[in-house]
């Protein structure tokens, strides 16, 4: 089943100034002038689709696992572009916003999914999903398949899903007599966290990240500010980077991450805090759900089987944590839309999961996509410590119960703009320098709010 591309040319000659797709211009012209050039050369005889997707190990599994999708689909060939996350959001958006056409499948989330649909930057899935035999769209977790869907039908569909929880090392803290409370709070988590520390012996209280990125610090230290009762902006638009909520969120972060984090804080993300953890050289990380296909894995990780798991960190509000799927979405400009399908249907759909478990490991399975993945009884077995707390987390990230104050856009660990990209990484630029220590955190907020403030302007003057 083929479905015609929509006629790009036809929404740019429309574009204005101020208008949703003349934002996403900005943000992807922006994006483009940062790029190193990673464009896939060549092809074969076969029909050669491009994927772009990020480096992370549940996606390299992917990539190692594709020669049973070539055995599915032997006329197919498929050329990865595998980046780090904020280079791959990066060449992505620019690509997508522009019409670039370089790819035919692309890794997006909850953040993009709704605006490029309703932009008309990515396809329709849910006609080509109904369609296909056995899919069943109606077994992904619901919050999910509601964050990836416009209008009612999915525009992405998700890889894994996930929100984010305390994941801590239980041999330690008995050893310690240390008992991680049932809903911890901030205060607790650094009181604990500087107990545990010893950079003596290159090892921290906790593991949190400071990369500069929207995607990599601003996610969990989002959480942070919204449970403290900060805002990027309030309901009439106004910028409250520069609030003494934020301001005490964030000094408690950077404090936290000075007395009691990793080394070389300002430059870790997600990645390296797997290593860490994964090695042993840390008690406590908070971050994503999915780090358990990593450090539950016997085979990567040196603390497979010694941890346990606790809710986000709270300090107003009754739950924190984020909603996140990295998902699969079909640019239109892409002219091989059946194999494009055909790939994302094989990579989301049930049986991917059990080939990950089977040839890989179940501790490795993409989780928090599928209800069903939690009733195979070998993923069960493996996932006994943290599969209720995995869907407790991502079932109780709500803006009603995680945040103090209500505000204009959606999102958790994201402002749902597409001026966030820009930013989301210009804010973080300068919460990575208060990390690394060189500027204070009053320094680092008061540039940060002179960086929202035009962009809360645009909203306030209608520019939506």
């Amino acid at each position: 089943m083929k479905f015609p591309p929509l006629l790009l040319h036809t929404a740019r000659r429309r574009r204005r100034p101020g208008s949703f797709t003349a934002k996403w211009l900005a943000v992807a012209t922006a994006a483009a002038l940062a790029l190193t050039g990673c464009t896939p050369a060549g092809g074969t005889s076969k029909e050669t689709i491009v994927v772009a997707i990020v480096a992370n190990p549940q996606m390299k599994d992917a990539v190692s696992l594709q020669d049973d999708f070539k055995a599915r689909h032997p006329n197919v060939n498929v050329k990865f572009v595998t980046l780090p996350e904020n280079e791959a959001r990066a060449k992505i958006t620019a690509s997508v916003a522009t019409g670039g056409g370089e790819f035919d499948v692309v890794m997006i989330s909850n953040y993009e999914t709704a605006m490029w649909a309703k932009n008309g930057w990515i396809d329709n899935l849910q006609p080509l999903a109904d369609a296909t035999p056995g899919y069943d769209t109606a077994d992904f977790i619901p919050t999910i398949k509601d964050a990836l869907s416009y209008k009612g039908d999915m525009y992405s569909v998700p890889f894994y899903g996930e929100s984010s929880f305390l994941v801590y090392r239980q041999d330690l803290f008995k050893q310690a007599g240390i008992t991680m409370p049932a809903h911890p709070t901030w205060a607790q988590i650094g009181e604990i966290a500087r107990k545990l520390n010893d950079p003596s012996k290159d090892f921290a209280g906790i593991c949190l990240r400071g990369l500069a990125g929207w995607g990599e610090v601003m996610a969990p230290l989002d959480t942070v500010i919204n449970t403290y009762g900060g805002q990027w902006f309030d309901q009439k638009w106004n910028a409250k980077l520069d609030s003494p909520q934020v301001k005490a969120a964030v000094t408690n972060y950077v404090n936290l991450l000075h007395d009691a984090g990793q080394p070389g804080a300002a430059t870790s993300g997600y990645g390296d805090c797997i290593t860490r953890y994964s090695q042993g050289r840390a008690a406590i990380w908070y971050d994503a759900t999915a780090m358990v296909s990593s450090i539950e894995d016997p085979a990567s990780s040196l603390v497979a089987g010694k941890s346990g798991y606790a809710p986000a960190p709270v300090q107003d509000t009754k739950s924190a944590g984020w909603l996140y799927s990295w998902s699969l979405a079909i640019p239109t400009t892409s002219k091989h839309k059946d194999a494009a399908w055909d790939f994302i249907s094989w990579m989301t759909n049930k049986d991917y999961i059990k080939l990950v478990g089977n040839k890989i490991g179940w501790e490795r399975v993409p989780p928090g996509s599928r209800q069903s993945t939690y009733e195979i009884p070998e993923y069960a077995k493996v996932a006994k410590a943290y599969a209720k707390p995995t869907l407790d987390a991502m079932y109780s990230a709500k803006q009603s119960t995680s945040m103090v104050n209500p505000v204009p856009y959606p999102g958790l660990q994201f402002v749902g703009i597409p001026e966030f990209q820009d930013l989301g990484t210009r804010v973080s630029q300068q919460i990575s320098a208060a990390i690394a220590g060189q500027k204070t955190v009053d320094e680092a907020l008061k540039q940060a709010q002179l960086y929202a403030e035009p962009v809360a302007q645009s909203y306030q003057e209608g520019g939506k």
